[in-house]
């Protein structure tokens, strides 16, 4: 049974990375075989919407609920592009991408830092080697706009996974901008002070939602920062199987950073058993690292998204946990 499944699917997936020798395919064909015939559903469904609003200057319920349910991918790359305003943003400063890539007397150690982490971003996708000279152009052009930030590790997956879907330097320029600057806002500076913070927010969101499973987490010694620190750097990206991520971008650039909190507390709730079942340090910490980064609950990224959703988030919860994590110095 297991051969049969695993013939109707390449090991390769439609972005160009290969699957691991863990990848579960026969569940994975169960899930494909309903998930197919609902992402046909959903572009006639978008043809219609980008019709009738093409812009996209107001994203109202119903777009926000088609985004909830998955942008087709042949109009991802243009709709994160209006939804976060970066379209609007290229149109005003058309030259400023290009006009990074022209400045002599580059900083030699950012860039190469830039050069060391290439071979390093995304080594199991197939067609990457072809875009890793593109990527340093990306990841060197913000460096330059952004002094504060320069590069940081991290920022090469992200960049690398716009550049993926946009198959545009300009455009991933622009996203990796608004993702920067607006949804993980210093999370990538030299001190990190928003992730400390929202990494102690995140442990306290689950110690709300999930107490016995914080009690056992703590309890086992593993902290929150090796479990969760990439989760929120990256946006889950070389975390999540690749199409369930952007199921999550697609929210994340529509409704902002509180979902990637909830992104987060999914990834507790649905593996709640799984947790509270690791009897020492070393089995919990394969599980976030190996197990459940690849397991039949994140590739139906379908349900997955549907776990995030059926949570209760508030933003004013958020920023009044934001606040509190800041005056104890988080």
């Amino acid at each position: 049974m297991e051969a049969t499944a695993s013939s109707k699917f390449s090991n390769v997936d439609e972005y160009g990375f290969k699957r691991s020798e863990k990848f579960d395919y026969k569940n994975y064909g169960t899930f494909m075989d309903n998930y197919l015939k609902t992402l046909t559903r959903r572009r006639i469904k978008w043809e219609a919407i980008l019709q009738q609003n093409p812009d996209l200057s107001v994203i109202s319920p119903k777009i926000k609920r088609y985004i909830r349910k998955g942008i087709p991918g042949p109009y991802r790359a243009d709709v994160w592009m209006k939804i976060t305003g970066a379209d609007e943003a290229k149109q005003r400063n058309p030259n400023l991408y290009r006009s990074l890539l022209n400045i002599e007397h580059f900083n030699k150690e950012i860039s190469d830092s830039i050069s060391i982490d290439l071979p390093r971003t995304f080594p199991d996708n197939i067609h990457f080697d072809s875009k890793k000279e593109r990527l340093f152009n990306i990841l060197c052009a913000y460096a330059h706009h952004n002094r504060d930030v320069g590069y940081c590790q991290g920022l090469n997956y992200i960049a690398g996974l716009l550049l993926i879907v946009t198959d545009d330097e300009e455009k991933s320029f622009w996203l990796l901008k608004h993702i920067v600057e607006k949804i993980v806002p210093q999370y990538h500076s030299h001190n990190m002070a928003n992730l400390l913070r929202d990494l102690a927010v995140f442990r306290e969101l689950v110690i709300r939602r999930l107490p016995a499973v914080n009690r056992h987490v703590e309890d086992l010694g593993l902290p929150y920062a090796v479990i969760a620190s990439k989760w929120f750097i990256c946006i889950f990206a070389e975390v999540l199987p690749v199409e369930t991520v952007l199921r999550i971008w697609d929210c994340v650039f529509a409704e902002g950073p509180k979902i990637v909190f909830r992104a987060a507390l999914a990834m507790f709730i649905t593996h709640k058993r799984a947790i509270l079942g690791c009897e020492d340090i070393a089995a919990l910490a394969n599980l976030f690292r190996d197990t459940m980064i690849q397991d039949s609950i994140v590739t139906d990224c379908h349900s997955f998204i549907e776990a995030m959703f059926s949570l209760r988030l508030k933003r004013s919860e958020l920023e009044s946990l934001r606040k509190v994590a800041v005056l104890n110095g988080k």
